[in-house]
């Protein structure tokens, strides 16, 4: 059996509802923000689809046929239950953050601190995802995101977070025994990472790297290359912002005291879709999370090193 609904579009039956509802083409064109002659122009569409007069035109007002009666509380009836299951989604969607981010940004730094945005607005439940590959925010429902890159996303807006900065870390057991005091130790230490990325440290800390040791370890995410360091097997490369309570507590040292960028121009950035700057959702989450990366004092010892090159 044929859909009766095929054709019709949805536009002319919420202009008929609204008109029967009000008894008054005028007026639903004020509640929907159309012109008079478009009420009236969809009116006939409809009319003409159904083959059937819908109002009596009367001097002052529109009054349904019988027809157009049964089809208007049919129609308000239906509208009703778009206009609630709207509501009822707006209002899902307004009670949910949804935040996708790099694994070890979140386990590391953002995790922990989670806690005093939700106190702050207990009215929004967090979802956060760590997904390897970049997620599409919009397609696959996603609020906002915090990126590592230069802070240009097509169809996306940005604001930087806090500097990507990299520092060779190792526990102090193997720094003791290897005896790794200068950048010229490091290169006869077993390490951890990309050789790429540490040919880069090395130029910066002024040394020439001749792959005398290759890195033994690679590792997809940052927090495992840095859980290998733990484990006394050699030398990684790793933000000392993210981990900043290692660190403090001793359980990582810092051989050699430099943080460099091993790619011009890279920081952690907060990324949302164009046109939602002012979600309220957003904006609470936006305003949070730069107070939170200002009051934390590694990244502003971080920004403090890079400008003074």
């Amino acid at each position: 059996m044929a859909d009766p609904l095929a054709g019709i579009p949805l536009a002319s039956l919420r202009v008929f509802e609204a008109a029967a509802r009000l008894n008054s083409f005028t007026r639903a064109a004020e509640e929907l923000g159309m012109t008079q002659a478009a009420v009236s122009w969809q009116i006939k569409a409809l009319e003409g689809r159904l083959g059937q007069s819908l109002f009596r035109r009367l001097p002052r007002e529109v009054v349904p046929t019988e027809p157009g009666e049964r089809l208007s509380r049919a129609a308000t009836e239906a509208m009703n239950l778009l206009r609630r299951a709207v509501s009822e989604l707006t209002e899902q969607d307004q009670a949910i953050l949804s935040i996708t981010t790099l694994a070890t940004l979140a386990t590391q730094w953002l995790a922990p601190r989670l806690g005093e945005f939700q106190l702050a607005h207990p009215e929004l439940a967090v979802r956060l995802d760590t997904a390897a590959h970049l997620v599409d925010l919009s397609r696959e429902g996603f609020d906002v995101g915090i990126r590592s890159g230069t802070g240009d996303w097509p169809g996306l807006e940005s604001v930087e977070v806090m500097p990507s900065v990299f520092t060779a870390v190792c526990s102090p057991r193997l720094r003791d025994r290897l005896g790794l005091e200068t950048a010229e130790d490091l290169l006869r230490a077993p390490r951890i990472g990309m050789e790429k990325e540490w040919d880069v440290w090395f130029a910066a800390a002024g040394v020439v790297s001749d792959g005398q040791a290759p890195s033994r370890l690679r590792a997809d995410y940052q927090a495992l290359e840095v859980a290998a360091a733990l484990g006394d097997q050699g030398v990684a490369l790793a933000s000392p912002i993210l981990f900043a309570r290692e660190l403090a507590a001793g359980q990582l040292v810092q051989p050699v005291p430099l943080a460099v960028k091993l790619i011009p121009d890279y920081a952690y950035w907060l990324v949302w879709p164009e046109g939602r700057r002012r979600s309220p959702k957003i904006a609470r989450f936006r305003d949070w999370i730069l107070a939170a990366a200002a009051a934390d004092s590694t990244v502003l010892a971080a920004r403090e090193a890079l400008a003074a090159g």
